[in-house]
């Protein structure tokens, strides 16, 4: 990156806030691709959840650990934390050291549990099967304060990822699970996950229809059921429903099936952090007629997620820190790297005759960015910029 960090915003602790996109341009011209965040819009999705949810707001953090996404969390009133290993345990306590983590990996190495157990306090742990309730009884050597979340699952429908193909039970085991550790005298809990970028408010309902099943079948009382994450964001070519439709539909459904009094929780990492984030990359080659753009980030950074899963994610171009208006040329994206699968799933739309040095401005990369970057041929995404106004991109 050339150019220095002068700005008349600034933030607490030295972090720097550009005005905008056209800022960062005009004032650094980046040679390296950076992350752009927006702290406003992160805070103004987490008290849409924080408002809307009909339970705990729980955040994923594998969506994106990047410390001004935490610290705004927090700031914002988000309490509890989903954590998958040791590293993001030791990671969310150095920015909230009372946080309330649940550690809702179902499968964990023994002394994963053991240290998330002894040395930080951890006590809710989610297992979809008999070797893993073993595995925390004896770490934990029976303490009844610990929470056992037993994750079930169903037939994948409606989502990008099926999260069913990995982790959770099924139904009959999960009844069985439930009664081993109501037999115990242990604290219980439910889990699942309709998988991520659920597109239909509908999977949720199916999911508490089940859950109301499993635990009517297993003659026991959860004190909490974890409806999981899935909240989706609006990429391009996606028509979804509001979010407060899947608040609804969630909240009618537990009053139908339990009457409302079995505490919700709700684990959101795409939903409350992708719209926070964009990715700025520079182009620095075009061959092909100029049909095709090689960036300075691809899919091995920031865009692994457009090498896999078939999502179109908005795209601003820039010029000397001018946004072009929007285009219809179609253009094949190479990311840097030696690599031929370096490239997007799809040809992205965007003004004709792009040169090198212009600067592509990719949306809702605040989930699953940076999080995922790789240093693949030594190419490494991961330098965060603040910014006062985010990309207006729709």
């Amino acid at each position: 990156m050339t150019g220095s960090i002068s700005t008349v915003f600034q933030a607490r602790a030295g972090d720097y806030v550009y005005r905008d996109t056209s800022a960062v341009i005009r004032q650094l011209r980046p040679r390296e691709p950076v992350y752009l965040f927006c702290a406003d819009r992160l805070a103004q999705r987490a008290g849409q959840f924080l408002r809307g949810f009909p339970g705990t707001v729980s955040y994923a953090v594998k969506a994106n650990p990047e410390a001004r996404v935490l610290r705004t969390l927090v700031a914002a009133g988000i309490s509890h934390f989903d954590v998958a290993s040791l590293p993001e345990i030791r990671h969310v306590l150095t920015y909230h050291p009372r946080a309330r983590l649940h550690f809702n990996n179902p499968v964990k190495a023994e002394e994963a549990i053991a240290e998330a157990y002894l040395q930080h306090g951890v006590r809710s742990f989610a297992l979809d099967e008999f070797s893993e309730l073993e595995k925390i009884k004896s770490v934990t050597r029976g303490d009844r304060g610990v929470l056992y979340t037993v994750r079930f699952k169903l037939a994948h429908d409606g989502a990008a990822y099926d999260f069913g193909s990995k982790f959770g039970a099924e139904p009959d085991k999960a009844v069985a699970l439930l009664q081993a550790i109501a037999a115990a005298g242990a604290r219980i809990a439910i889990t699942f996950h309709p998988g991520s970028q659920c597109t239909d408010p509908a999977v949720y309902v199916r999911y508490l229809q089940a859950a109301a099943d499993i635990i009517a079948r297993a003659g026991v009382t959860p004190e909490l059921i974890n409806v999981g994450g899935g909240f989706p964001e609006y990429y391009l070519d996606t028509a979804l429903p509001p979010l407060e439709h899947y608040f609804q539909a969630i909240a009618k459904t537990s009053q139908r099936c339990f009457s409302g009094n079995i505490p919700l929780m709700c684990e959101p990492g795409r939903g409350l952090v992708a719209a926070a984030v964009s990715l700025l990359a520079r182009v620095i080659h075009v061959r092909d007629c100029g049909r095709s753009l090689f960036l300075n980030d691809g899919v091995y950074g920031g865009m692994l997620e457009q090498s896999v899963v078939d999502l179109r994610f908005p795209a601003q171009v820039w010029r000397e820190g001018r946004p072009l208006p929007p285009g219809s040329a179609s253009y094949h994206i190479f990311g840097p790297t030696c690599d031929p699968i370096d490239r997007l799933l799809r040809p992205a739309a965007l003004p004709d005759h792009l040169q090198v040095g212009d600067h592509v401005e990719f949306g809702l990369l605040g989930a699953y960015g940076s999080a995922t970057a790789t240093s693949f041929n030594g190419f490494r995404s991961g330098t965060y910029l603040n910014v006062l106004q985010a990309t207006d991109f729709y």
